[in-house]
């Protein structure tokens, strides 16, 4: 039986309807549908709808139908519809929302894994009782676990977003972005933090079988992928989304290893199909050169119309593993994201390994053997939903009355308290080592303590942070950081100032480098003003990293001046596209040109390369991605990892102000930039630093001999002024007593720097 029997078999009864759903090729002009149903009935009841290319093509998968079909057809009906499927015009006769839950979709244009199916009512947003029922009701074997993950700005929350509007978690129309919460992820347009919501799916082959999916919506920027991993390790499966207009990028690269080193299930997803800028085969082509993925399994979805989720679903259905683990064995439960609530405490989320965990339980943490009661547990559907029980397989969040913030460690494992009921902990997660070091102080010194709950709080959501404490003269008492780039450290203090009322400065951002003092010892020195003179200093070491980046292949000479300035090199090269791709792509274009495609102008993608650069990773977390954007007009990627230490001639740049050292302003550069570096930072202090009565020296420094220099004239008030006459003397003494303040202001003067004046230099470097 061919899928047109199979499709025809359906036909008891539902009505005749448009259906959209999405081809398996890029069409080039809008396509066909043909309404059919079986003859001698009403024409109100049952049909099914056929789509093709074109209506030749159209006409021959109906031919073949009739041949194929045990029942008599006759066609009802022929329509085009338009590209945004927003409208359509036959004769047919609208129905409503809940008679068409069961309408066959015929796609005769499409491969039959790329069908899409027939359309089945959802379960919808359940709560209360109704919502634990179901739950429970569903066994391990029809639970999935997957997270979504790609390039930044590729689609992924838009694609999440669809999926709980698919099952009726969320109404249509709403929020695009919703699994954005933030309000940093608003403003910036980009995921920041790992989002997780439980939804129901009722797939067409067995409507009566609900499944319980388990989506974790993932950041896609390199400073983040600590929270990939952890997602990831909740999940059998992923979704590997690509933009169907920028092709594969670095990250998506990066978070393909990820899920491979996993040994997850991958489900290949081109997005964005709708733009006209959207080149589907291309982008198919790179996924197999760079992935393996046949274009058969690759599924094509627009996000924003709703194009082809339901196709996802299926897959994730289809393909995606069920969990391991048992119900009857022992408690164990990986605490993978945590949060804190002022009036409930600690939030963990937690993945279920084995066993169950109910309200009222005894449950112990494995790192820190504390013992604690079951206060709430439930789903995130999408919100927090209580539902008294969790089983082996499912994802959901855990009140254990926590009140102190330290004890919920991200990787640790949840286990029962009795003898019985011990078990191996999970492996947990891999310390992520931070790349890049700042100071945070406060703006107001009474606020320390205001920021240090802030700080608490914010870590417990993002544990990749490392935090201690630090004094420092000019600015007082503050806090020692750690981030995964400079993006995270930016987005780690715009979360303290938004969400935490925080008034801060942070001080320059560096790397932590290696030392070998002259008594023998070593040891890692991440802040400037602690970096030894060159008198103790031996040897200096600091880190490099190994740089991705994807690009148009005509931007690689520029590419490789930029990092030729930075001190860098390249190490391999390697072609995304191959020749024989761009001719079909040469020729393809040709075709769209000369056809005059509707949906805007055509857009010719060139060929690109990734190429892989050792850098140092100074010069990498500082500007450098800015300005490899500025360079390839916004096409280029980067992804690094760190791949060790190297020597390295550094020095340290001290900034003095009348012959005192500004510590908040010092910073290690490599020899040859520190006098450039020097002129920067001196140009820029005799802007912000206000005039005074006395004159006042600014000078970049290093090792003792200083390298830039500019002296600000004091502000002089005319003394003379009262004299209207009178011998010349008279205006000599005056200036002479004028010229001896001066010089004991200058002696005992002291030159305050604003905390705007801080700011701006720090905010500029």
């Amino acid at each position: 039986m061919n899928s047109f029997t199979r499709c025809a078999s359906h036909l008891r009864g539902a009505p005749v309807r448009p259906c959209f759903s999405q081809p398996a090729r890029t069409l080039r002009s809008p396509p066909v549908y043909v309404g059919f149903q079986r003859r001698g009935v009403s024409p109100l009841s049952g049909g099914a709808i056929c789509r093709a290319d074109s209506r030749l093509s159209c006409v021959h998968s109906y031919r073949r139908l009739l041949r194929s079909s045990p029942v008599s057809l006759r066609a009802t009906s022929c329509f085009r519809l338009s590209a945004t499927a927003a409208s359509y015009s036959s004769t047919t006769t609208k129905k409503s929302e809940d008679d068409w839950n069961t309408t066959p979709v015929i796609d005769a244009g499409a491969a039959p894994e790329h069908r899409s199916a027939v359309p089945v009512k959802p379960v919808g947003r359940l709560s209360g009782d109704l919502l634990a029922k179901v739950i429970s009701s569903i066994p391990r074997e029809r639970v999935r676990n997957f997270a979504v993950i790609a390039h930044v700005d590729h689609g992924k929350s838009s694609l999440s977003t669809a999926i709980l509007e698919q099952t009726d978690i969320l109404q249509a129309g709403g929020d695009p972005l919703y699994t954005d919460k933030l309000q940093v992820e608003k403003e910036r347009g980009i995921t920041v933090k790992s989002q997780t919501a439980s939804l129901f799916f009722r797939h067409p082959a067995h409507p009566n079988q609900p499944y319980l999916l388990n989506l974790i919506d993932t950041p896609g920027h390199v400073d983040f992928s600590y929270e990939v991993s952890r997602s990831l390790s909740a999940c059998e499966g992923a979704v590997l989304l690509v933009d169907a207009s920028k092709g594969v990028q670095a990250q998506t690269m990066a978070n393909f290893l990820k899920a491979f080193e996993l040994d997850l299930s991958l489900i290949p997803v081109v997005n964005k199909i709708d733009l006209p800028s959207a080149d589907v085969p291309r982008v198919c082509r790179q996924m197999f050169a760079a992935f393996d993925f046949p274009e058969r399994d690759i599924v094509r979805v627009s996000a924003k119309n709703g194009v082809g989720v339901q196709d996802v679903l299926c897959s994730v259905v289809d393909r995606l593993p069920p969990p391991a683990g048992s119900e009857e064995a022992p408690l164990r439960a990986l605490l993978f994201d945590s949060w804190y609530d002022r009036h409930r405490g600690v939030i963990s989320l937690v993945r279920m390994i084995d066993g169950r965990m109910q309200h009222g339980d005894q449950v112990k943490m494995a790192a820190t053997q504390n013992t604690y009661t079951v206060q709430t547990v439930g789903v995130l559907h999408p919100e927090q939903t209580p539902t008294g029980l969790l089983r082996a397989g499912q994802v959901g969040y855990v009140v254990l009355g926590m009140k102190d913030r330290g004890e919920a460690l991200v990787g640790d494992t949840l286990m029962g308290v009795e003898e019985h009921q011990q078990v191996e902990p999970l492996p947990g997660f891999a310390a992520q080592k931070p790349m890049v070091f700042a100071g945070i102080f406060p703006e107001d010194s009474g606020e320390l303590n205001s920021l240090n709950v802030a700080i608490q709080k914010l870590t417990l959501n993002d544990p990749s942070v490392t935090v201690r404490r630090e004094s420092n003269g000019p600015l007082g008492a503050g806090f020692h950081c750690g981030f995964l780039g400079l993006l995270h450290m930016d987005v780690f203090m715009q979360r303290l100032e938004q969400e935490h009322g925080a008034s801060l400065i942070a001080t320059a951002p560096t790397v932590p480098y290696r030392v070998l003092l002259r008594d023998g010892t070593e040891r890692e020195v991440d802040n400037a003003a602690d970096f030894p003179s060159p008198a103790d200093l031996t040897q200096c070491s600091e880190p490099w990293v190994e740089c991705k980046v994807v690009m148009p292949t005509k931007y690689l000479q520029d590419v490789a001046q930029l990092v030729m300035e930075r001190r860098g090199h390249q190490l391999d090269q390697e072609r995304l596209d191959d020749s024989e791709d761009n001719d079909v792509q040469g020729s393809d274009l040709a075709a769209r040109q000369s056809a005059g495609t509707e949906g805007g102008d055509v857009v010719q993608h060139e060929a690109r390369s990734v190429v892989t650069y050792a850098m140092p990773l100074g010069e990498v977390v500082v500007d450098f991605y800015d300005h490899l954007k500025q360079l390839t007009a916004g096409y280029a990627s980067l992804d690094y990892e760190e791949t060790g230490y190297e020597p390295a001639e550094l020095v340290k740049l001290e900034i003095h102000v009348n012959q005192e050292v500004v510590p908040p302003l010092s910073l290690v550069v490599h020899r040859e930039k520190a006098i450039a570096h020097g002129r920067k930072l001196v140009n820029k202090l005799k802007e912000v630093i206000s005039r005074d009565l006395f004159q006042i020296q600014i000078q970049a420094v290093v090792g003792g001999k200083v390298v830039a220099s500019h002296r600000l004239s004091a502000l002089r008030k005319d003394v003379t002024a009262k004299c209207y006459g009178g011998d010349v003397t008279r205006k000599m003494k005056l200036r002479a007593a004028q010229k001896e303040g001066k010089k004991r202001m200058r002696t005992f003067g002291k030159v305050r720097l604003s905390q705007e004046a801080f700011f701006t230099v720090l905010k500029t470097r």
